[in-house]
């Protein structure tokens, strides 16, 4: 398979674990081992009596049945894990996708959401969503897009890098314009459970009725991307064994260790996922003192969900020379729009870290030296 450049995450390799202050990350604030297995009394032993063997490729069954209850009308057995969500993404569109597919994908994204389909040998075509309308994008605007050959419509909601989340009034009026054309929606849910608002929490794209598709994992609103545990959850029944006829290819299953700690992180997900909240809340208030400050410099449209926002430049200066500056001269990672293919204006910005302040701080202390 012929597949292009992944220009994030080339990018996120050669700078983020030499940047002092990461601030362009998507996740949230991670955990040690210590802190996960604290949640929940008697795990240390249960993790060292643990034997290193092969787990069954979907995944355990009290992993799934944990998985399964994040939604309202899913089954244990109608969930699949992976090592992370980007391999559920490849499985997907391995197994749904044949050459000369259409497919709708809204932009920007997440590169494997299009990039996958494209070395398929599938023609891909953007949803681009409008900063000038809060990121929203316009669903008179998709009806053009769909075609004879449409096979998949590619959401992601909350939405990265812009902090966006559909409407739900939207977000069903979209399960139901699929449906009634036989297109899947393919939707990635991995921030799914951080909206600023409990009121603006969506269901689940596959607890709306017909053979729709989510994604999750525990890297983003869990914080704990180093246990590569991801999973798709979809009640069609011939796309999970094609799902898991891919695994036997790839993985064939998880780490044994990554699902344990996962099936633990999963059932205290309240406690954690509250944490990470409070950690974007605070966030989101310092970065609207910090952009009416700059004013001068940035506009940006405040997010209503996830743990990542997309401001946009004003200095006339590029986004992706900017950031370069940055991380030279106060070790401040931000990561450029260029490297979501968007545009060179803007940039992503995360949430979701204990050490914004410190960040901000360094980012101010640079803004005010370059800029007066």
């Amino acid at each position: 398979m012929a597949i292009r450049e992944f220009r994030l995450e080339r990018f996120l390799a050669e700078c983020e674990f030499r940047a002092p202050y990461v601030l362009g990350a998507s996740d949230c604030e991670t955990m040690s081992v210590q802190e996960l297995l604290s949640l929940e009394p008697g795990s240390e032993d249960d993790l060292l009596r643990l034997r290193l063997g092969y787990v069954e490729p979907a995944g355990s069954p009290s992993l799934r049945e944990a998985i399964a209850g994040l939604y309202s009308g899913v089954s244990p057995d109608e969930v699949i894990t992976f090592n992370g969500a980007s391999e559920g993404i490849m499985a997907f569109m391995a197994v749904s996708l044949r050459p000369g597919d259409h497919v709708i994908v809204q932009f920007p994204a997440y590169q494997s959401l299009y990039e996958v389909a494209r070395s398929v040998g599938c023609d891909v075509m953007f949803w681009k969503m409008d900063e000038e309308k809060g990121w929203s994008p316009d669903l008179g605007a998709l009806q053009d897009l769909v075609r004879p050959t449409t096979k998949v419509i590619v959401i992601n909601s909350p939405h990265n890098p812009t902090g966006y989340q559909f409407p739900e009034r939207d977000f069903r009026s979209l399960a139901r314009f699929a449906e009634d054309r036989g297109i899947t929606v393919f939707s990635d849910e991995v921030y799914r459970f951080l909206e600023h608002r409990a009121d603006d929490r969506l269901p689940a794209m596959v607890d709306i009725p017909d053979a729709h598709v989510s994604l999750g994992d525990v890297s983003k609103a869990y914080g704990l991307a180093g246990l590569r545990t991801g999973w798709i959850a979809t009640h069609d029944r011939d796309l999970l064994g094609r799902l898991a006829g891919y695994k036997d290819y790839s993985t064939i299953c998880n780490s044994a260790p990554g699902e344990f700690l996962a099936e633990i992180a999963l059932r205290h997900r309240g406690k954690i996922v509250a944490r990470n909240l409070e950690i974007v809340r605070w966030n989101i208030r310092l970065l609207d003192d910090f952009f009416a400050t700059w004013s001068n410099l940035f506009s940006w449209i405040r997010p209503r969900a996830g743990s990542t926002v997309f401001p946009r430049l004003r200095t006339g200066i590029g986004a992706e020379e900017f950031c370069t500056d940055l991380l030279r001269s106060a070790g401040v990672l931000l990561v450029p729009g260029t490297v979501f293919e968007h545009d060179d204006a803007h940039f992503r910005l995360g949430c979701g870290r204990l050490d914004m302040p410190e960040a901000l701080e360094r980012l101010e202390g640079y803004l005010r030296v370059r800029f007066g």
